[in-house]
């Protein structure tokens, strides 16, 4: 079994003012705006980041999951952790016997995307994603990857920042979160190169921190790799979102810079 991190999500109450925050400092360009997210009250804005993703999702009415998320963390921030698997039958069975919830079952046979979205208050931390692409090639690095519409190619860019190699997770108790999620991805708890709780998955670290900005529970931040340095905080300060040397702040998610 295999498990990748290939998508972010954030959610924002303002979305041409979170795009604004991604083009102006990580030099993305945004490739695809779904149409399906308007069953959950949302409307969305998706921008390739190498072969991965960073996702803007917004409330466009009251009551949604998103709009109680930002008032519970005050403000922007990071929202879901979107992985690819190549068995996601079995990660099924896997939540079943752990006794997690699965929020929402994202089964579309006929477009190749076969996939189940975990309840945040099972797992923790944020919403834990698993999808499996069913189509021809879609088990390859850098495949298909059908949330983001069949076209995101052409839109990548990465003069500035090139992949997302961590995912930073924070609690008030870092370790059961780590825990719980360890136990749902069948991975090792180890630590990092800082001491810091990890998993790892193919492509990419989740990390697991301590509630350090008085946000609560959540995701918290992002590692991307980086091409451009100055170029990403020249525009951060633009946004007036540099937080430091190596971090700018996201639609309120910290990007450090690697």
């Amino acid at each position: 079994m295999w498990i990748r991190l290939r998508q972010i999500a954030i959610v924002a109450a303002d979305l041409q003012s979170a795009a604004a925050d991604i083009g102006t400092i990580l030099g993305l360009e945004a490739c695809f705006t779904d149409p399906g997210v308007k069953v959950f009250g949302l409307k969305n804005t998706l921008w390739p980041l190498g072969n991965q993703f960073v996702e803007v999702v917004t409330p466009t009415q009251e009551g949604t999951a998103g709009g109680r998320y930002i008032e519970r963390r005050s403000g922007d921030g990071g929202y879901m952790v979107i992985n690819q698997v190549d068995d996601v039958a079995r990660r099924r069975e896997r939540v079943a016997e752990l006794g997690v919830r699965v929020a929402f079952d994202l089964n579309y046979p006929d477009e190749g995307h076969d996939g189940i979205q975990l309840h945040p208050a099972d797992t923790g931390g944020s919403f834990f994603e698993m999808d499996q692409m069913t189509m021809e090639g879609g088990d390859a690095v850098g495949g298909p990857w059908y949330p983001a519409g069949k076209n995101w190619e052409p839109y990548v860019r990465t003069d500035r920042v090139s992949s997302i190699s961590a995912a930073e997770l924070q609690s008030p108790d870092p370790e059961r979160l780590a825990r719980r999620w360890a136990d749902i991805a069948e991975l090792e708890l180890g630590e990092d190169s800082e001491g810091r709780l990890a998993i790892e998955f193919d492509n990419a670290t989740i990390r697991f921190v301590a509630d350090e900005d008085g946000r609560g529970e959540g995701l918290g931040g992002i590692d991307v790799v980086t091409a451009d340095r100055d170029a990403v905080l020249a525009g951060a300060d633009l946004r007036n979102a540099r937080s430091a040397d190596d971090q700018v702040m996201v639609a309120g998610l910290r990007v450090n810079l690697r």
